[in-house]
C-alpha cells in the first residue's frame, strides 16, 4: 500500500512523498521527470515493494510539492541538494538512487559527485549529461528531436499551454511517445490537477531554463563545450541504464558510449517501448531492477 506524506527538507521546500515497503527494507528513491510526478512509479512500485522501501517524491516544482518561481531555485546543485536532504529527512543513510527523464538526469548528476551515500545507480531513459550534451551538437537526429527544449525555455510557454488547453497539452505530450487510450482517464484527470496548481507551469519549466545544456537549432556547427571535450567522470558505483528503444525524444545514440561512464555499467534494452517506459511497461522495468538493487 501507497502512504503519501510531507517532508519539511533543509533546502527550504516542502516535499509531498510517496511511500511503500517496509521501514526496514533496502532503501531506493524513485525520482519522476517532466511533467510528472510521483505517479510516473505507479506500475512499478507494487512490483517492487515487497523487497525494498521505495521513497518516491514530487520533485520539487511538481505535484504537490512545493513550487518555488525563480528559475535559480532550479539548478542542479539545488535540485541534487534536495534528493540527500529528502533522505535525511527518512532517516536514510545509504540507498540505491533510480530516476527517469529529468529525474534520471538529477539521479546522474547526483552519482557524479561521488557521495558515498549512493551505493547503485538505476536509470531509465535518461541520458548521460556528456553524452547527451555531445549528441545534442554532433548528432542531427538528436538535435531536431530535443528543439522542444529550446521551446520549454521561452519566456511566453505558459500562456501557449494555457491558450491550449491542458488537455490538448496532455495530448501534444504523450501522443509520440505512447497510445493515448492506454493512459486511464482518472490518470489523465490527476495530471491536469497538478499542472492547474498556482505557478506550476512556471516551475516545470524551469527546470529546463534552469540547466546549461547547449540545445542549438538545426544546421549550424558549433564547438563542443570544454566541460565535455575534457570531461573524465568515470562512476565507481554499479549502474543499469533501462531504455526503451522506441524513445521519440531520446535515441538510442545516448547508448553508443554509454560503456565508458563507469566501471559497472549494464544496459537493459526494451524493445518496443517508448520514453514512459515506468508506466509502459512497468513489469519489464521491475523485472529488471530488482535483481539489481537487490544485489546491495
Amino acid at each position: 500500500m501507497i502512504q503519501i506524506q510531507k517532508a519539511s527538507l533543509s533546502t527550504g521546500v516542502t516535499m509531498n512523498v510517496a511511500l511503500a515497503g517496509a521501514d526496514d527494507a533496502p532503501p531506493v528513491i524513485l525520482l519522476h521527470g517532466f511533467p510528472e510526478s510521483h505517479r510516473t512509479w505507479r506500475g512499478v512500485a507494487p512490483l517492487l515493494a515487497d523487497r525494498f522501501r521505495l521513497i518516491m517524491p514530487d520533485l520539487r516544482g511538481f505535484g504537490a510539492s512545493d513550487r518555488p518561481q525563480d528559475v535559480a531555485a532550479y539548478a542542479t546543485d539545488t535540485l541534487v541538494a534536495d534528493i540527500f536532504a529528502l533522505a535525511d529527512a527518512m532517516d536514510i543513510d545509504r540507498f540505491a538512487l533510480v530516476g527517469h527523464d529529468w529525474g534520471g538526469a538529477i539521479a546522474w548528476a547526483a552519482a557524479l559527485r561521488g557521495n558515498r551515500r549512493i551505493e547503485r545507480l538505476g536509470i531509465v531513459n535518461s541520458p548521460h549529461p556528456w553524452i547527451f550534451q555531445k549528441t545534442l551538437i554532433e548528432d542531427a537526429g538528436q538535435r531536431a528531436a530535443s528543439q522542444y527544449i529550446t521551446a520549454f525555455r521561452a519566456p511566453g510557454m505558459e500562456a501557449a499551454i494555457e491558450a491550449m488547453g491542458y488537455d490538448a497539452f496532455f495530448d501534444k505530450s504523450f501522443s509520440k511517445h505512447v497510445d493515448l487510450d492506454s493512459i486511464p482517464a482518472g490518470e489523465r484527470a490527476r495530471y491536469i490537477v497538478d499542472w492547474s496548481r498556482p505557478g506550476a507551469l512556471t516551475a516545470m519549466l524551469n527546470w529546463y531554463r534552469a540547466s546549461h545544456l547547449i540545445v542549438p537549432p538545426p544546421g549550424p556547427t558549433i564547438p563542443l563545450p570544454d566541460w565535455v571535450v575534457k570531461f573524465a567522470g568515470r562512476l565507481r558505483v554499479p549502474v543499469q541504464i533501462i531504455w526503451g528503444l522506441d524513445d521519440k525524444a531520446l535515441l538510442p545514440v545516448q547508448l553508443e558510449s554509454i560503456g565508458e561512464v563507469g566501471d559497472d555499467v549494464e544496459v537493459v534494452p526494451l524493445k518496443g517501448v517508448g520514453h514512459f517506459a515506468p508506466w509502459q511497461a512497468p513489469d519489464q522495468v521491475a523485472a529488471a531492477l530488482a535483481p539489481f538493487l537487490g544485489r546491495a
